[in-house]
């Protein structure tokens, strides 16, 4: 949804609002797909070892 062209903040949020309500329900995630703070997490390389 742009906005770009209104102004009034309260204006804005309620054209986002209703859009959001018309809008279809995403699909919920995948079952096998992490998300933010539960992926695998990369281990720092210590400083000085040559990886390859």
């Amino acid at each position: 949804m742009n906005t770009k062209n209104v102004e009034e903040k309260t204006e804005r949020k309620k054209l986002k609002r209703t859009a959001r309500k018309k809008a279809a329900p995403k699909a919920k995630r995948a079952s096998g797909v992490a998300r933010g703070s539960m992926k695998k997490k990369v281990q720092k390389m210590v400083q000085g070892q040559r990886k390859r």
